[in-house]
């Protein structure tokens, strides 16, 4: 049977940070079976693309997601992001 994900790690990388708002790049990328570096990069897609805001606390970043936008494959729909990760996050 052919290996698939269900989320993209970009999806998992948002659960990541839902859970824990101060979640470190390595923890992401065990979680994911990642290295740091391609986790660093899956975070930067979504900082850039402004679905997650990251805060600088000394050496530390914290991340705030930002709920009320729309899933990035179905903008003309009414589903934001917040209201996926809600249900996804209560069911881990």
């Amino acid at each position: 049977m052919p290996e698939w994900n269900f989320l993209s790690k970009h999806g998992r990388a948002l659960l990541c940070i839902a859970h824990d708002p101060d979640v470190k790049l390595s923890e992401i990328g065990a979680t994911l079976g990642i290295s740091e570096r391609r986790a660093y990069s899956i975070v930067k897609d979504l900082t850039d693309t402004g679905y997650v805001d990251k805060e600088r606390i000394g050496r530390r970043s914290r991340y705030r997601i930002q709920h009320h936008l729309p899933l990035p494959e179905t903008p003309e729909r009414e589903a934001a992001i917040g209201e996926i990760l809600n249900v996804l996050a209560a069911e881990s």
